[in-house]
């Protein structure tokens, strides 16, 4: 999952134009079960009542794992750069960076 291991074993990523361009999501839904982890991205817009996933990534446990402790790490990384990144007081368990009840822009 990191540069590092993949410098070590040599592997090269191929980065299709149409996907280096990425995918904005402000909303993840994760859910599992006992041999995958599905984590659906999504984007969510203030005042529509439905979000549209733009990706779905299907993952192995322990790989799920193995991104847990690179998202760990790079977000160590970054916060050691740039600061700490502050998260607004919201709900447990909810991402999207507004509340998803009001349609306010």
């Amino acid at each position: 999952m990191s540069d590092k291991n993949n410098e070590q074993k040599g592997l090269q990523l191929e980065l299709p134009q149409d996907v280096a361009q990425g995918e904005y999501a402000n909303f993840a839904i994760i859910t599992h079960s006992s041999s995958d982890f599905i984590i659906d991205f999504a984007r969510v817009m203030p005042g529509l009542p439905k979000a549209q996933v733009k990706s779905r990534v299907i993952l192995a446990p322990e790989h799920a794992k193995r991104l847990l402790a690179a998202l760990q790490e790079n977000i160590m990384r970054y916060e050691k750069e740039f600061g700490p990144i502050r998260i607004p007081s919201q709900e447990p368990r909810t991402i999207a960076p507004f509340d998803l009840n009001k349609g306010e822009a």
